[in-house]
């Protein structure tokens, strides 16, 4: 069984570390890039995973999982930043 999931697993941490990667470039190279444009690009991001009306798939719901948690870690860590 762990085969099957396997791929999961895989897919979800090469997402995960892409889309932290382009928000530590982003972050880096956007001085106007704020934590609030962040949390809104979340929230979004919360809608569409809430407006699954059609169905995404295993593929696309790995997909989303891996973009919200991104982004609620790299919040976490930048405001944690910024309390010190």
């Amino acid at each position: 069984m762990s085969e099957t999931t396997e791929w999961e697993s895989i897919a979800y941490k090469q997402i995960f570390d892409e889309e932290t990667l382009g928000l530590e470039r982003r972050r880096a190279h956007d001085g106007n890039l704020s934590i609030d444009e962040l949390e809104n690009i979340l929230q979004s991001l919360y809608v569409s995973d809430g407006n699954n009306y059609v169905g995404r798939g295993p593929v696309g719901d790995i997909m989303m999982a891996a973009t919200i948690a991104a982004y609620e870690q790299f919040i976490g860590e930048w405001k944690r930043e910024t309390q010190s």
